[in-house]
């Protein structure tokens, strides 16, 4: 994780934020080690997390805070070697600050004492789930933003993720939600769960998110993984529709959660009925995992949520199956 420091995303509310990531990370840090990367120059708070044995602080300049995306990807060889693929990272090609940033996932890749891989493709790693059969899904959404400016063709990107990730098979959705400041990730509408696929979709016919959702569980219904096997979907309840005071529809998705050794730390945002139901189908989908909520409504003002702060890194050493 990286701890945040970007006034420019939160404002008034960075304390917050700063609050709400310190509960992620403890969340976490109940399973599994965690490193959190902080900029010297802007780390407020961040002491309060020296009293956990499992955290380890590391200074590391930083723009902003979202790992998951400007972060390396990890990827095991067939012998358990580690390696992290390093994205271009361009500020979400929105012109965001990321001088900073987009050198954090070599750091990591070095902290990891990883092999470094470096793509010369502008991506992120929010934008991409897999499963454990060589599957990707990704939405055109983001491919379209990211390439409006010239870039590989759908076909070239399918084959760049495909080498670096040891993927097969590349599965599109078309879009995401209504004020998605990434521009597509799908790690908000659509993850990868032991023995198939869970989706966000609407209870309310009049949210403007509505008809896509449905017609991105259509996909995944019609869809076959990289073994040819249909996929299983399963689906979790969007959270009611949530405006702020100038009208702007409030960010929110049960399906950006985070899987730690034993355990899921999921999103929750205040409502009790919906919250609980993500819950509920979450620790369905996952028997032999603890399943914890977390309070990030201001990490979710911000444009995304506990998936997007965090990045996992696989045990070195660990064979991959045939």
């Amino acid at each position: 994780m990286s701890w945040h420091c970007a006034h420019l995303t939160f404002g008034d509310t960075l304390p917050q934020a700063r609050a709400e990531f310190a509960e992620v990370a403890r969340a976490i840090a109940r399973f599994e080690p965690l490193t959190m990367l902080y900029d010297p120059d802007n780390c407020d708070g961040v002491e309060d997390l020296q009293d956990d044995q499992n955290i380890t602080l590391v200074a590391c300049p930083l723009d902003d805070s979202w790992l998951r995306d400007n972060g390396p990807t990890f990827v095991l060889g067939a012998d358990g070697t580690l390696a992290g693929v390093d994205w271009v990272f361009d500020g979400w090609g929105s012109g965001w600050p990321h001088e900073k940033d987009a050198l954090v996932a070599a750091r990591v890749i070095e902290l990891a004492g990883a092999v470094h891989r470096r793509s010369s493709m502008v991506y992120e790693g929010g934008a991409l789930n897999i499963d454990d059969k060589g599957t990707c899904v990704v939405t055109r959404q983001c491919y379209e933003h990211r390439t409006r400016h010239g870039g590989p063709s759908p076909e070239a990107f399918e084959q760049e993720l495909c080498n670096q990730l040891g993927l097969s098979k590349v599965i599109w959705l078309n879009r995401t939600l209504e004020n998605d400041s990434t521009n597509g990730h799908v790690d908000v509408v659509a993850a990868f769960v032991p023995g198939g696929v869970l989706c966000q979709v609407s209870a309310d016919p009049q949210d403007s998110d509505y008809q896509s959702l449905l017609d991105n569980r259509a996909i995944l219904e019609a869809a076959t993984d990289a073994k040819g096997d249909p996929l299983v979907v399963h689906q979790v309840t969007a959270p009611p529709v949530d405006r702020m005071a100038d009208g702007t529809r409030r960010f929110l998705s049960y399906i950006n959660f985070y899987l730690v050794n034993g355990g899921v730390i999921v999103p929750q945002y205040g409502f009790p009925k919906h919250d609980q139901e993500a819950l509920d189908v979450l620790a369905r989908l996952f028997p032999d995992r603890e399943v914890v909520g977390v309070m990030t409504n201001t990490i979710a003002d911000g444009g995304g949520n506990i998936h997007c702060i965090t990045q996992q890194q696989p045990k070195v050493g660990v064979p991959v199956n045939a």
